[in-house]
């Protein structure tokens, strides 16, 4: 359970055990807890700016008590079907999610669904959620990389650049996880300020499309554990973050003619 990590670069050098302490005889895991207090910052920040976003404290509760279950279900779903050789002998083993193995695209689909159903039963759009939401994602994916680092994964293949990540004694390798981690921080510090002025409903949400596809989709080509499309060698995720990236770079192009063509024809109008 303990891990050896270093980075022989700058000189760290550190043992960390995966387990931070016992409560009534079961381990509570370093990872468990980077996850939660992930979650829990990205629901105090949307909570702090959720009216600049004309909801209310209870919209974004309301609204986690739906996309919460479901993104922890298809976390596990979306790592489950790519990987589903390893369950084939002992099928029940899918639902040991405490044995680890959960995608965070499959999380981010989880979250929509969930999202989209309490608005269909509020009688309101979706709309409304995503740019807040999209802000709370980067803030959850930024904090909860640190988990897979915790646990010695989600790193790259062999490297000899001065931040290389040594784990166990083993060669350098990317450290992939922390490149994900300051692509989403940046991202939300970003997209934080751009959303104070919005100029249409969805663009922050579709900002961060683009933001984290990008990014996913270069460091995704550096990781040892992609999930693999059934036998092939195409990275799921990277496919995903390649196609969702092309797609909304096309919605934001769209949007933002359309405003450029209403702003000219208030002004020949007023002309």
């Amino acid at each position: 359970m303990i891990n050896h990590i270093s980075f022989p670069g700058p000189g760290f050098d550190l043992e960390i055990n995966r387990i931070a302490f016992e409560l009534f005889g079961r381990p509570i895991y370093w990872y468990a807890i980077i996850i939660a207090t992930g979650f829990l910052l990205a629901v105090f920040y949307g909570m702090h700016r959720s009216r600049e976003f004309d909801l209310t404290d209870d919209h974004i509760t309301g609204m986690l008590m739906f996309a919460v279950p479901l993104a922890i279900i298809c976390a596990r779903a979306y790592y489950v079907i790519f990987n589903f050789d390893l369950y084939r002998s002992n099928p029940v083993r899918m639902f040991y999610i405490w044995e680890g193995g959960i995608a965070i695209y499959g999380a981010i689909l989880g979250a929509l669904l969930g999202a989209f159903i309490y608005c269909r039963i509020k009688h309101t759009s979706i709309v409304r959620f995503l740019d807040i939401g999209a802000l709370g994602l980067l803030i959850g994916q930024s904090i909860g990389r640190w988990g897979n680092f915790v646990n010695a994964e989600a790193h790259g293949a062999e490297t000899a650049l001065f931040w290389r990540m040594e784990i166990n004694g083993g060669v350098g390798v990317h450290p992939t996880f922390l490149y994900e981690s300051l692509w989403n921080a940046v991202g939300f510090v970003i997209l934080h300020f751009w959303s104070k002025k919005l100029r249409f409903r969805g663009e922050v949400f579709w900002l961060y499309v683009l933001w984290y596809g990008v990014g996913r989709a270069i460091i995704e080509g550096m990781r040892t554990d992609s999930l693999y499309l059934f036998g092939t060698g195409l990275r799921v995720s990277q496919l995903l973050a390649i196609a969702s990236a092309f797609f909304a770079a096309i919605v934001l192009v769209y949007n933002y003619k359309k405003i450029k063509t209403e702003v000219n024809t208030n002004e020949c109008s007023d002309n």
